[in-house]
Formats: structure tokens, C-alpha cells, sequence
């Protein structure tokens, strides 16, 4: 009796127990993989989240100032563009101080060579601006850059702008050093001429034109004020100076003489002429392929030059 008892007892049971373990199971499982498949999608969640916050803080984070750098040059110069573009591109400096716009600036096309070859580079580059002008040398080209540039950029404006020739190899890391010390206000900045103390020029001082920086109230300045307006045909660069003198502006003046000069090469030394420096920071007056070559060859421009199988250049 007592093992029939304990039969049925037992026979009744064992579908308890099954339930019982099976709940066991799906227990130990949940556990098991409750990582996978619940944390990890919370995890993920707060990586994204992190990127995310990490890439809004980089891109909020604004440089020490901004400079657009106009390089006057001709239409037809497709070769020099060539080289500038390759050397400004070689060159590092300090993205958080400073953030640089390089534009290439001419007057109309003339020919349908320039109009296809100069299109190519726009498509490619998109670093080219032409002025409605014609093209001139001390005609009021600069003038019109100059007095343009607040229209083109009156919704984010620049700290700082610089008009450069396309013979000059302007150094860029030591012009950001040079500059993030500067004041952003009433600032004129460049080689000072005269540099010595023969006048040679009606009109003192001004910067000479291989490569010289305003600040934008400058520019504004001049985009908008009459006497700039009224008299802007005469040598560029020193009726610059003539529009500053006379309206008693830009009473922050730099001469940086002489990190900032002309090729020597065979001529004699003066003032704005010399041997390079280790501190240029720009060095003008590079007319033909050997001044190039010198100069790019003392600043070891091809120093970073990596060894390959498939050239041997010494």
C-alpha cells in the first residue's frame, strides 16, 4: 500500500519537476545571454552617443582666427598655380590657431584656352576668383580684390587678409606663428618700405606687395570709403599705403623685415634683398624654375620624401 502510495506520489511529481527545471533553464539562459542581446544595445547606444559628442566638441571648436590668402596672378599662370598648390599642400601648421583660405585671384578671361583650362581648374580645385576687371598691374586690380572681398564674405568674415604675389613661397607655419600675436584690429602688416634711410617712394611707408596682411575692419575700410574709391589707379601696392597715411588708419603696423624678403641669388644685399633665414617667412621675387628650386632645396622641402622601388631621385 505504502509503495503504491509513494508510486503515484511520485508518478504525479515528476511533471512538476520537468516544469521546474525547464523554468531553471530558461533562467540560467536569460542570465547567459542577457549581455548579448539587452546590454550590448545599451552599450552601443552610449558609444554612439560618446562619438557623437565627441564630434559635436570638434567641430564647435573654432581656431584662434581665420585669414583668407589671395594670391594675384594671371590667368594664363596655370604652371605656377600648379606648384603653389602642390607646396601649400606639402605644409603643415597648427589647425587649431589658425584655419586658411587660399583663393587664386585674376581679372576676365580673355581666350577660349583660358576659359576651358581655367574651368578645369575650377572643377578640380575650386579655388579660383575672377574679377570683373581687365587685366592690369597698377590699374586697380588690387583695389578691386580688396574692395570686393567684404560682399563675398560679409556673412562670415575673416580675422585677417592677405594679398600675395604668385612669385612669393610664403611659408605658412611661421606666418600663423607670426600672426596668433597680432591685434585682429586696425593692423598692417608686412616688409615696410623704404627699409632704409633713402626715400625712394612719394608716398611713406607702405608694405610692398610681395605679401602683405590687413585686418578686416581694413578691408571693410577700404571696400566702403571714398578716398580708396576716388584714387585707386597708381603702383598698387604703394597707393595702399598712400589710402592708410592719409585717412590717418592702420596705426598697428608690423615690418617684418627680415623674415620677410626677395631672393639674393647673384644680386648685392640691401635691406629688403638677402640670404634665406632659417625664420623666413616669406621669400619673394622667385621668377624662374633655379630660384624655385633654391629656395624649395634650403627649407628641405623634399626632406619627408619616402624611399620607393620605383624611383631613385638623389
Amino acid at each position: 500500500m505504502s509503495f503504491h502510495v509513494s508510486s503515484k506520489r511520485s508518478s504525479s511529481s515528476s511533471p512538476l519537476s520537468y516544469l521546474l527545471l525547464l523554468s531553471l533553464a530558461v533562467l540560467v539562459a536569460f542570465f547567459i545571454f542577457y549581455d548579448e542581446y539587452f546590454v550590448a544595445p545599451a552599450a552601443t547606444s552610449v558609444d554612439v552617443s560618446l562619438a557623437t559628442t565627441k564630434k559635436t566638441s570638434i567641430t564647435a571648436m573654432k581656431p584662434e582666427f581665420r585669414l583668407f590668402l589671395g594670391i594675384v596672378t594671371m590667368p594664363e599662370m596655370y604652371t605656377r598655380r600648379h606648384l603653389l598648390r602642390t607646396l601649400f599642400s606639402l605644409q603643415t601648421y597648427n589647425k587649431s590657431v589658425a584655419h586658411i583660405d587660399i583663393r587664386y585671384i585674376f581679372c576676365n578671361l580673355t581666350s577660349e584656352v583660358q576659359r576651358v583650362y581655367v574651368a578645369t581648374e575650377i572643377m578640380l580645385y575650386d579655388d579660383i576668383i575672377i574679377l570683373n576687371c581687365k587685366e592690369n598691374m597698377n590699374a586697380g586690380k588690387t583695389y578691386k580684390f580688396l574692395s570686393e572681398m567684404p560682399k563675398w564674405y560679409s556673412d562670415d568674415p575673416y580675422d585677417f587678409v592677405m594679398k600675395a604675389d604668385d612669385d612669393s613661397y610664403v611659408i605658412l607655419e611661421k606666418l600663423v606663428e607670426s600672426l596668433r600675436v597680432k591685434p585682429r584690429f586696425d593692423m598692417y602688416y608686412g616688409l615696410k618700405i623704404p627699409c632704409d634711410q633713402e626715400e625712394y617712394f612719394p608716398y611713406q611707408p607702405f608694405m610692398e606687395g610681395m605679401g602683405y596682411v590687413l585686418s578686416w575692419d581694413l578691408v571693410e575700410w577700404i571696400s566702403t570709403d571714398e578716398l580708396p574709391r576716388n584714387d585707386s589707379i597708381g603702383p598698387e601696392d604703394m597707393w595702399t599705403g598712400m589710402w592708410f597715411n592719409k585717412a590717418n588708419k592702420a596705426k598697428n603696423r608690423f615690418d617684418m623685415s627680415p623674415r620677410i624678403y626677395d631672393y639674393k641669388g647673384t644680386a648685392e644685399t640691401n635691406c629688403f634683398r638677402h640670404d634665406f633665414i632659417p625664420d623666413s617667412i616669406l621669400v619673394h621675387r622667385l621668377k624662374r624654375d633655379f630660384e624655385w628650386v633654391n629656395t624649395l632645396k634650403y627649407f628641405n622641402v623634399t626632406s619627408r620624401l619616402k624611399p620607393s622601388k620605383f624611383y631613385d631621385i638623389v
